[in-house]
């Protein structure tokens, strides 16, 4: 997919978790990069996108985000921010360095906010968590992704945390692979133009 054609909506999950995919919804954070999320709806239309959020519920939060637009913009810049929290944590533990000590404590600062707010139903099928929400609670869309963050973290697939190789993009992922070989946050969008360029200067240096 192009990036003149990509939305909230439609953006590219190759993150591996939900707290990646949550930074990537910006092209880049080494520059100026286009911003995915400028609205509410937007974040709710990603929510969408990624499960977090059902038809209903969505509905339900942008009828709520069109008639308070201020509190709505509050939510929105509050997700941007730790949206960029989370991206700083985990670009660092791919450098090999420490996170800031301001990012953690904003990280931990979510997590006792968001924590509270599970707890364990049963049903037929067995035990599974729960979020305690209001209908309408408009930052219900934020707790998963602190949950997300707070998870991988903790993991073993932490060291498996990579940011894409291409020149221009710093999305990240969760290699997988097999032998840990993955450069690119996507072989179709990122992997191939690498190889595009790549040949288009090896003819370039066959002609002279």
């Amino acid at each position: 997919m192009g990036e003149d054609r990509r939305s909230a909506g439609n953006l590219e999950l190759v993150g591996g978790r939900l707290c990646l995919d949550f930074a990537n919804t910006v092209s880049a954070h080494s520059k100026v990069g286009r911003e995915y999320l400028t609205s509410y709806d937007e974040l709710v239309s990603w929510s969408l996108h990624v499960g977090v959020l059902e038809e209903v519920l969505a509905a339900r939060l942008r009828r709520w985000a069109a008639g308070h637009p201020d509190e709505a913009a509050f939510v929105l810049g509050r997700g941007l921010a730790q949206r960029e929290m989370l991206y700083g944590i985990f670009a660092a533990v791919v450098e090999g360095k420490r996170p800031r000590q301001e990012a953690l404590g904003g990280l931990n600062a979510a997590v006792r906010e968001v924590y509270p707010r599970l707890e364990i139903s049963s049903s037929a099928e067995g035990f599974e968590w729960r979020w305690v929400v209001g209908e309408d609670d408009p930052e219900q869309i934020l707790w998963p992704i602190v949950r997300s963050a707070a998870e991988l973290l903790t993991s073993e697939d932490l060291g498996r945390v990579r940011k894409c190789e291409r020149e221009g993009c710093d999305w990240l992922f969760v290699d997988m692979s097999k032998n840990q070989s993955r450069r690119w946050c996507s072989m179709e969008m990122c992997g191939s133009r690498v190889k595009s360029r790549r040949y288009y200067y090896r003819k370039k240096e066959e002609e002279v």
